[in-house]
């Protein structure tokens, strides 16, 4: 039959195994952190190539394909074409800056832009939220479209990785990146 000592002795001992089980040290210890071998690892199997990494104008870029499409392969000129490097705001001198009065038609606004400030920063100085992602001329994020004519005539680009001669023809510019020449009519968050 049961005694008070053997309920007694069982329940002591069960505390005991209780108490073994929660005290520290008895958890099986944590495995080591291999991700930076595993990393170092995954390098020292790729191969480096020579290849660019793939465009997309969704997500940045966008000049592979146009290239590409126009005939040739990225970076090759056509016969006859000279490289263009991007106009440098910076190299305009502060007595030669210029004014440009710009209607920014879906703000309701027409304020004055200088030649070494882009359309994206007088726009956000003003206070208005205009779109943009990369800041660098590769997406067409702060697309805004010039209803004047063609956008040649109006802007500089410091760098236009994303729209083609026809689509600026058009009227199209990469705002994050233009620079007025002219005073003219915008339509921002407009892309081709």
């Amino acid at each position: 039959m049961v005694t008070t000592l053997g309920v007694v002795a069982g329940a002591g001992l069960a505390l005991v195994f209780v108490a073994f089980h929660f005290m520290k040290g008895t958890k099986p210890p944590a495995p080591d952190d291999i991700a930076q071998e595993v990393l170092e690892h995954r390098a020292s199997t790729v191969t480096e190539t020579d290849f660019p990494e793939p465009y997309s104008r969704g997500i940045g870029g966008g000049a592979g394909a146009g290239a590409v499409g126009a005939g040739g392969a990225e970076g090759e000129l056509e016969e006859g074409e000279e490289e263009s490097e991007g106009f440098d705001p910076s190299s305009i001198p502060e007595d030669e800056v210029e004014y440009y009065e710009i209607e920014f038609t879906k703000e309701g606004e027409t304020i004055e832009v200088a030649n070494n400030e882009t359309i994206l920063d007088a726009g956000e100085e003003q206070g208005w939220d205009l779109p943009y992602a990369c800041r660098e001329g590769q997406c067409l994020s702060c697309g805004g479209h010039i209803t004047d004519g063609d956008a040649h005539e109006f802007v500089q680009h410091s760098n236009n990785e994303t729209l083609s001669d026809d689509e600026m023809e058009k009227g199209y510019v990469l705002t994050c990146t233009a620079y007025p020449t002219s005073d003219f009519t915008l339509e921002t968050n407009e892309t081709p």
